[in-house]
């Protein structure tokens, strides 16, 4: 399986589908016992030819990822690993190394600022990301980048920051296209888009008006929901992580990277994904019909 990627402003490129290891994985402390099924399941992606796996100090999962890349016997430079800091933003370099320790790298390939709601303030938000510059000059860190941030977020870090995110990765989907222009204003300043959550529509997001669209596509496509909602993503320049427990759901994720729409049927699910709204990530900091 050969997967694109989307270059960032760095001079590196991002693998334009991932794993992830949240959702379905986490765990309520890291010190839990390792979990065998996804390290398997993380094993059985890579052999299938994923090469982005998805973790965060704050998922617990950092161990099992280290796991499968060493078991799996893929060269360390074939593979993309993505892992966030939340934990430990008041200490950005300890974190790392904390996190690099139990996936067994030298390095990881991005590294993501988690969440700016646990930061108390703009100034702990640049100075959290000065840890993350640091980190990147050291070469333990490719790519630096932030997760979870809107544009105010966004705004107080460009204000004070050395070196630019190279993405943000925030949940995305037809019912969550995010107002205001914020994609098109994020990469005016050099910013790509990563998505979590991207299936919402036939998973946790049930009950919008793409029930009835997504089949009809997916018999048009000959292929799962799921894919049409990946490929509708990354059609977009947007590269969707997506968290399976079903090994059986890799092969079938698998075809968003070939499957090309229409760009009349890309235009359909945004126009009907405009039409209704969900949000899943976070509903405690929004209002119930804030789309930005």
């Amino acid at each position: 399986m050969q997967i694109p990627t989307l270059p960032v402003k760095d001079g590196n490129a991002v693998p334009m589908l991932g794993i992830g290891t949240g959702t379905a994985w986490y765990k309520d402390s890291p010190d839990d016992p390792l979990n065998p099924q996804l390290v398997e399941l993380l094993k059985t992606a890579l052999a299938q030819g994923y090469v982005h796996v998805d973790t965060a100090d704050s998922y617990g999962t950092e161990r099992e990822v280290g796991l499968a890349i060493q078991q799996s016997g893929i060269p360390r430079e074939r593979l993309f690993i993505t892992t966030k800091v939340q934990h430990g933003w008041e200490n950005v370099a300890a974190a790392l190394d904390a996190s690099l320790e139990k996936l067994g790298l030298e390095y990881v390939d991005l590294y993501l600022l988690h969440n700016p709601y646990v930061i108390a303030s703009n100034e702990g938000i640049q100075a959290a990301w000065k840890g993350l510059e640091t980190v990147k000059a050291q070469g333990k860190a490719r790519s630096i980048g932030i997760s979870n941030f809107q544009r105010h977020h966004v705004e107080a870090l460009l204000e004070t920051c050395t070196i630019k995110p190279a993405m943000n990765q925030l949940e995305f989907h037809p019912y969550l296209q995010r107002a205001n222009d914020f994609v098109p204003w994020m990469r005016e300043h050099g910013i790509e888009v990563s998505s979590f959550k991207t299936l919402a529509p036939i998973t946790v997001g049930k009950g919008g008006p793409l029930d009835e669209l997504l089949p009809s596509l997916a018999t048009k496509y000959e292929v799962a929901e799921s894919v049409i909602l990946l490929s509708w993503c990354i059609g977009q320049n947007i590269a969707p992580i997506t968290t399976t427990s079903s090994q059986s759901r890799l092969c079938e994720y698998k075809a968003a990277t070939r499957v090309v729409l229409e760009a009349a049927d890309v235009e359909i699910i945004s126009q009907a994904g405009l039409k209704h709204h969900f949000r899943w990530w976070g509903k405690n900091f929004f209002e119930p019909d804030d789309r930005s």
